[in-house]
């Protein structure tokens, strides 16, 4: 175990000279005022803090402990050693090689570091060892702080069954239902009468979606019990079932609460959590559009109400359910710095990690309720390094090869903790950062957010930019019409890139027009001169061809001055903008309309990929003869995928359901890959029989790789 020690005056040099751009980045944040940055120099804390975490969230507390002048202590995997959270810690210390359970889940190389280092507090972050209450315990054991509540209360709030008790008991709604088992048809009628439909029939085993029925009225009850049963059984090989109330339409609306060691509690309003894709968070917001005034006030006094009734202390969430007419269901309690808490940040004017600080050191709030206000709004994207067309985001490993951030965009704060050259690998959670943009209003937060994202320059990893446009520009999105359900509702076949319009097409094919014309007419020229010395034949009109998707489309291109004029189908369209062929942005005026556009590549052959309102298309320009002689070029014939199962992307292979020789279903199991901690079953696209098999347990496998051969 290595430790890396600087003076403070050295740390303080070296932040501001090699690590500028760190600099710059946390100044972007606060050159406008996010979140409150004045702190009191005269009230003590700590010396030292060690935040056990890694990426963006050790990057976030770093931030804070450098405003507050506390020295901070990164730790590390091996693979991590150049991580930007290592360069901007004044200390940094490797707890293990790169598996987490080997690292960032070492409690005893922790414990280590944090001896070594002299750590007086650890600040756990999110995920990892953030809601262990061992590793609580252990701290306490030595006299070293934890920054976040009281083990009991990480006890009480992670157990499932006891903090519903706990809520029941603290008068906190929960969602109503029958803890039994049912076991007559007639029974289900009547605990469903007493619940309230609609309800939810699922069997006590399993899961999976077996077994489970939504019952509106007392028919469908009997019928439900009937189907949910034998599916349970047939399923399982039990027949137990529950019932509960259905939430319909549900959104995921969570309360971020702040507590002392004093008796002191406050609710600092609420977050809409509702667009998710396998019940993880995607785009989030504060306020919500949904609640109004009581509601909310009701959710924030419940929330402090479970708060107290577990001596809470530190920051944390409580999560509900919240139906169609605002009637609010605890879910659970996060007693963990939020991944989504800049959003709170940013209408309140609150540093949370700062107050983390603060309590864990035992002071007490410096706010009453009555001071904590909702000043605009506040929206943030995930950035994810994943694939969007795959299951609405299957992981991508890469390097970032090109990296900015749209922090030259005001009101835009960016959390992250990669730069460019950084590795997203099969080891860790695959985000790239959280995107805020903040504004007067929703309409404004949500301009600025999609600026942001148009201007977000990500190379080398397929990323989900694509997908966050859309939602952000949805219809539904924009009038608050959403629900946990939104994307299966929106996308019901996957999602699919965004949707080009005649009007977009035409846009689109100009816009790869010009810039097609822009690099002939510079190929023509070295260092400003032309290439041959006599002088050329001038031209400023162009026959092109342009391809997009399955379409050929002839363009009439005329110059004047920096605009061109693309006539496409017979349709004129005015394309203006610096064409700056070494930028990746493209910020253009298309018929009048301000468009940034990104240029991801384009070729001798005319091959140009675009990215047009987030999505990338794949273009090809022609000159109208090499169109023309291009026709007879042969067709590359695409490979038969219904016969091979190729990984859809990088992991390790888990399992192996086949071996050569069987016969396998349609849809049947073959082999189960696992990415960035999540396990993913790959099945048979047809009934076939297993020729070859190209993996095994324990293998690491890349996106692509040819995994077992059907006959």
């Amino acid at each position: 175990m290595a430790a890396h020690r600087l003076s403070p005056s050295l740390n303080r040099l070296l932040f501001t000279g090699k690590y500028a751009a760190f600099q710059s980045r946390w100044c972007a944040l606060h050159s406008n005022v996010k979140y409150s940055t004045t702190y009191n120099p005269n009230e003590k804390t700590f010396d030292k803090i060690l935040i056990a975490n890694r990426g963006e969230i050790a990057c976030r507390v770093i931030k804070t402990c450098k405003k507050m002048g506390i020295q901070s202590v990164a730790v590390h995997s091996d693979v991590d050693s150049t991580a930007v959270h290592v360069k901007m810690a004044d200390e940094a210390v490797c707890v293990g090689p790169a598996p987490t359970n080997k690292s960032y889940l070492n409690v005893e190389a922790i414990m280590d570091a944090i001896r070594t280092t002299g750590a007086q507090a650890v600040h756990p972050g999110y995920g990892f060892l953030s809601e262990n209450k061992e590793f609580a315990k252990r701290l306490a054991a030595e006299g070293v702080t934890f920054i976040g509540p009281d083990t009991h209360a990480i006890h009480a709030m992670g157990d499932k069954i006891e903090s519903k008790l706990i809520a029941k008991a603290a008068k906190v709604n929960t969602i109503p239902g029958f803890d039994g088992v049912v076991k007559t048809a007639e029974e289900a009628v009547k605990i469903s009468q007493e619940i309230g439909y609609p309800v939810m029939i699922k069997a006590s085993a399993g899961g999976g979606g077996k077994g489970m029925r939504i019952a509106w009225n007392d028919e469908e009850t009997r019928e439900g019990f009937r189907f949910s049963s034998q599916e349970a059984a047939s399923s399982f090989g039990d027949d137990r079932l529950l019932i509960e109330k259905y939430i319909d339409n549900p959104r995921h609306i969570e309360i971020q609460v702040l507590a002392d060691k004093h008796g002191n509690a406050l609710w600092l309003n609420e977050r809409e959590c509702s667009i998710q894709r396998r019940n993880q968070k995607v785009v989030e917001e504060a306020p919500s559009t949904f609640l109004d005034t009581d509601t909310r006030r009701a959710m924030g006094e419940q929330a402090v109400q479970l708060a107290k009734a577990v001596q809470y202390s530190s920051a944390g969430t409580v999560e509900f359910l919240v139906d169609s007419k605002k009637n609010f269901y605890f879910l659970e309690m996060n007693t963990r710095l939020q991944v989504e808490h800049p959003i709170t940040e940013c209408i309140t004017g609150l540093d949370l990690v700062e107050q983390m600080i603060r309590v864990a050191k035992g002071y007490q709030l410096q706010h009453k309720q009555e001071d904590i206000p909702i000043n605009g709004w506040a929206i943030e994207s995930r950035v994810y390094a994943e694939d969007p067309y795959k299951s609405f985001g299957l992981p991508s490993i890469g390097r970032l090869s090109q990296y900015q951030e749209p922090l030259n965009l005001s009101n835009v704060r960016v959390d992250s903790g990669i730069q460019e050259g950084s590795d997203i690998s099969i080891y860790y959670d695959p985000m790239i950062s959280k995107l805020v943009t903040y504004g007067a209003t929703r309409a404004e937060a949500l301009s600025r957010m999609e600026d942001a994202l148009d201007n977000y320059v990500i190379r080398g990893v397929t990323h989900n930019i694509p997908l966050l446009r859309e939602i952000i520009t949805h219809p539904r999105f924009i009038s608050g019409d959403i629900s946990t359900n939104f994307l299966p509702e929106v996308y019901p076949d996957g999602f699919k890139g965004h949707q080009l319009e005649v009007n977009t097409r035409r846009e689109l094919l100009a816009s790869a027009a010009a810039l097609y014309i822009t690099a002939q007419l510079r190929s023509q020229n070295v260092l400003g001169n032309l290439r041959v010395s006599s002088t050329p034949v001038k031209c400023n009109r162009w026959e092109l061809c342009g391809e997009l998707g399955d379409g050929l489309h002839s363009m009439e291109v005329t110059k004047s001055g920096n605009v061109y004029t693309v006539e496409v189908d017979g349709e004129k369209v005015e394309v203006s903008g610096q064409f700056n062929l070494a930028s990746p942005l493209l910020p253009l005026t298309i018929n009048g309309t301000d468009r940034m556009l990104q240029c991801l590549s384009r070729d001798a052959s005319g091959k140009i990929v675009l990215q047009y309102l987030g999505t990338s298309f794949k273009l090809r320009i022609l000159s109208k003869l090499a169109a023309e002689l291009n026709s007879y070029m042969p067709e590359k014939v695409p490979e038969d995928t219904s016969s091979i199962l190729r990984s859809p992307m990088p992991g390790t292979v888990v399992a192996v359901s086949v071996k050569p020789g069987d016969t396998v279903a349609e849809g049947q199991e073959i082999c189960v890959i696992e990415a960035m901690k999540m396990q993913n079953s790959l099945t048979a696209v047809k009934q076939a029989k297993v020729k070859h098999i190209h993996c095994k347990p324990g293998e690491t496998v890349g996106e692509g790789d040819l995994l077992v051969e059907l006959e």
